[in-house]
């Protein structure tokens, strides 16, 4: 973030008008190594450091000069292991891609609704769909799904795009189950739960590269055959432009049946790494040393 600030970039959190001005930027910046000093200040007292991300752990070692434990948050995905990994896509809703993920700004829906824009150059996008599912918690949040309606107008998208706002757990399993992929656009999130979801889920993952899903996530996975030969599988794509995002889509609804069931699979397959039972083990493994001197 204080990269970020000092190069003058405009985003959710470091306002335009402070970007453009030199002044407010350096002022922020000296503001931003301050607190960083403090928050440094504070980690010396921390007898176990737990991150939930090999970028996490990256970050925090910069920071406080340590070298913290990686342990996965737990996320429990055992209901969406039991989903067929195979997609039909010639049902009522047809092919479609899904994304979840709460309408704040740093998800950057409007990232999405661009590259399903210049996706639709692509034939198999043109006869697809994309499902934005996402939580309202306050006015802030209907106000940027109601701008987020009207972007995809201007974009000339809105009859392929289906906002599925405030859905229950059944729905979106539902929604996750019969996905081609899923799309993620946040950048540097910490880890990022909903990119296992879909993994678990079946659905392949479009994922920012960046933060945990491009460090720990996303990555090939070794899978072993029936006949007992190991081999690295693709778990998914990773891009960060508009152009990127649109190839990732594109890519990811040409797969044929077979190709998409291999991707899938070794996802699923990497999905378990994250479980609940793991992160027992590496959270109890942490503070062992805490307890026992």
């Amino acid at each position: 973030m204080l990269t970020r600030v000092r190069e003058g970039r405009g985003m959710y959190n470091n306002n335009s008008a402070i970007a453009r001005s030199s002044v407010l930027t350096g002022l922020k910046v000296y503001y931003y190594i301050l607190v960083a000093l403090v928050y440094r200040f504070c980690g010396c007292f921390a007898q176990v450091v737990m991150v939930n991300s090999t970028w996490t752990s990256n970050h925090i070692s910069a920071l406080w000069g340590c070298s913290p434990l990686l342990v996965h948050p737990p996320c429990d995905t055992t209901a969406l292991q039991d989903l067929p990994l195979e997609r039909a896509g010639g049902g009522e809703e047809g092919c479609y891609v899904v994304s979840v993920a709460q309408f704040r700004p740093e998800k950057d829906h409007r990232a999405q609704l661009r590259a399903w824009a210049l996706a639709r150059r692509h034939a198999k996008v043109l006869g697809s769909r994309l499902k934005v599912v996402g939580g309202v918690r306050n006015d802030g949040d209907a106000a940027r799904l109601e701008a987020l309606r009207q972007y995809a107008a201007e974009l000339g998208v809105q009859d392929q795009i289906d906002f599925c706002v405030g859905v229950q757990h059944l729905e979106l399993k539902r929604l996750l189950g019969g996905a081609v992929a899923g799309l993620h656009t946040m950048l540097d999130e910490h880890f990022g739960i909903s990119v296992v979801e879909y993994m678990a889920a079946g659905a392949v993952p479009i994922a920012h590269a960046s933060g945990g899903p491009k460090a720990d996530i996303v990555i090939p996975e070794t899978v072993t055959s029936a006949g007992g030969v190991a081999s690295r599988e693709r778990t998914g794509f990773l891009a960060s432009s508009d152009e990127e995002y649109a190839k990732a889509i594109e890519d990811a609804l040409d797969m044929n049946p077979s190709q998409r069931l291999r991707m899938a699979g070794a996802a699923r397959q990497r999905s378990q790494r994250f479980s609940t039972e793991a992160f027992m083990k590496g959270f109890i493994a942490a503070l062992k040393p805490a307890f026992h001197g």
